[in-house]
């Protein structure tokens, strides 16, 4: 039996799936979930608690509830340290998404993030949006 691929997710898709059950997003979440190691780093944890606890989604969704979304995703996260940063996607935003994905030896990244699309792939790193991660097996 394969070992479970490691997985990167970038912000966007994260807050997707908080705010949507059942979209592509949030399926694809639950399939990274069900199968794969998720990796992250102290910066896109940070960044995924800071946007989906913004004051731009208090009326859609109770902050208790998107509080206790963005610590499950902590607690299933495997924190990646970097040691070198990487500079490579024309948004510096998203670089830290190549950096978990390189120095965690990522199997892919699923974004919906054009700048990050547009670089797949990255150092043997797969970039696929989330309808292409469901269509794999």
């Amino acid at each position: 039996m394969n070992p479970p691929r490691k997985i990167v997710l970038d912000t966007n898709i994260l807050v997707s799936a908080a705010l949507r059950n059942g979209s592509v997003p949030h399926l694809a979440l639950l399939k990274a979930r069900a199968e794969s190691w998720l990796l992250a780093c102290d910066e896109t944890v940070s960044e995924f608690r800071e946007v989906l606890l913004g004051k731009k989604f208090d009326g859609a969704v109770d902050r208790g509830l998107r509080e206790e979304v963005v610590q499950e995703y902590e607690r299933l996260c495997i924190l990646i340290p970097i040691p070198t940063p990487i500079r490579a996607c024309r948004d510096p935003k998203d670089d830290k998404f190549l950096e978990v994905a390189v120095h965690g030896r990522a199997d892919l990244i699923v974004t919906g993030d054009l700048d990050l699309l547009a670089l797949h792939p990255f150092r043997g790193v797969e970039i696929v949006n989330p309808a292409e991660f469901m269509a794999r097996d």
